[in-house]
C-alpha cells in the first residue's frame, strides 16, 4: 500500500529537483528525505529519479508517475474535505417518509426551506408512507426521519418521537348552504346535516376517534358519503354533497364554492409526529430534527 506522506515527499522532490530546497519545503531534514524517497522506490521496484552531483531529475518513468501521483493527492484531498462536509452535515442525503398532513401543514416544506438555506448541497428523498411503513423503515434504516399520524409505541427500544403539530378541525360546508353565512355555529346546527366522511387510509381508529369527538361535542353526523382524501372530501364539499371536517392546514386548499368555519368548541385535533432511530450515525439527520423540532415550538409559540 503506497505511503500518502512518501508520494508528497516525492512530489515535493520531483518538483524543486533538489533535495535540499524540497527538505526546506517540506520542514524536515535533507538525510530522512532521501531516505523516504530511496524506500519508495524499492518499495515500486521503479527508479524514479535520475541522480548526478548537481542535480536530481525525473526518469521518464518518474514523469509518468509524477502525473497519477498529483492526481491520487488531489482525489485524497477532496475525499477528506468531502468527509469533513458529511461530518459537519454540510453534504449528504435524506430519505424522509411522510404522510399528506406534513405536506399540507407546511411542516416538511418549511423544514425543508430552512435546510436548504444554510446546506444547499444536500439531497433529498422523499417517500409518501403510511405510519407503519415509516416506523418499519426507520428500523431498517432505508427512512432517516419519518412524519406520521401515528407514533412509535412509547417504550419503543429503537425509535423515538415527538409531536409537531396538533391540526385543529375546520368545518367545510357548500358556500349555497344556508349555515354558510350564520354568525355562530352550534352543535344543534350540525346534528341533521349531511356529512362527508373522510375515512383515513391510516387506520379506522381515526375515524372512531373523529365521531366520539363529534359525540362529545354533542351532535351525531349523518353520514352519507365516504372519501379517504381531505381533498376528495372539499371536491364533494363544493359539489353540494355535504359538509366536512378538515384540516385546519388545509384551509387554503378549498376549492371555490367552498365555506370553511372555525368551531371554537369542537375539540378534536389531528396530531403530526416526527420519529427518528435514537443511534444518530449521520450528523445531517440530527441537524434536520432539530430544524422541525425548533419549527415545532415556534409555532406552539406563537399560538
Amino acid at each position: 500500500m503506497l505511503d500518502i506522506r512518501q508520494l508528497q515527499y516525492f512530489i515535493a522532490v520531483a518538483e524543486e529537483e533538489h533535495v535540499g530546497r524540497a527538505a526546506e519545503r517540506l520542514h524536515i531534514s535533507q538525510s530522512p528525505l532521501s531516505r523516504q524517497i530511496a524506500q519508495l522506490e524499492e518499495k515500486l521496484g521503479l527508479t524514479l529519479f535520475e541522480r548526478s552531483a548537481q542535480r536530481i531529475r525525473l526518469t521518464r518513468d518518474g514523469h509518468t508517475f509524477l502525473a497519477e501521483a498529483r492526481a491520487f493527492i488531489t482525489h485524497g484531498n477532496r475525499l477528506e474535505a468531502l468527509a469533513k462536509r458529511l461530518g459537519r452535515g454540510d453534504e449528504g442525503g435524506l430519505c424522509i417518509g411522510y404522510i399528506e398532513n406534513a405536506m399540507h401543514a407546511g411542516v416538511l416544506p418549511d423544514g425543508l426551506r430552512a435546510l436548504r438555506a444554510t446546506r444547499p448541497q444536500v439531497h433529498i428523498a422523499l417517500y409518501n408512507l403510511h405510519s407503519a411503513e415509516q416506523i418499519e423503515g426507520l428500523r431498517q434504516r432505508s427512512l432517516d426521519i419519518a412524519l406520521l399520524c401515528e407514533p412509535p409505541l412509547p417504550n419503543d427500544p429503537d425509535l423515538d418521537c415527538a409531536q409537531v403539530l396538533s391540526d385543529p378541525m375546520l368545518l367545510a360546508l357548500p358556500e349555497t348552504h344556508p349555515l354558510a353565512v350564520k354568525a355562530e355555529l352550534t352543535p344543534e346546527d350540525l346534528a341533521g346535516e349531511e356529512w362527508i366522511a373522510v375515512l383515513h387510509k391510516e387506520s379506522v381508529l381515526k375515524h372512531d376517534n373523529f365521531i366520539a369527538a363529534c359525540a362529545r361535542a354533542g351532535f351525531t353526523p349523518d353520514i352519507r358519503l365516504e372519501a379517504t382524501e381531505p381533498l376528495t372530501a372539499l371536491g364533494l364539499v363544493a359539489a353540494g354533497l355535504g359538509m366536512a371536517m378538515i384540516q385546519h392546514s388545509l384551509r387554503q386548499h378549498a376549492p371555490a364554492g367552498v365555506v370553511v368555519r372555525e368551531l371554537p368548541w369542537f375539540s378534536y385535533r389531528t396530531p403530526l409526529w416526527l420519529a427518528w432511530h435514537k443511534v444518530n450515525l449521520r450528523p445531517l439527520v440530527g441537524i434536520f430534527r432539530e430544524t422541525l423540532l425548533e419549527q415545532a415550538s415556534g409555532v406552539a409559540m406563537a399560538a
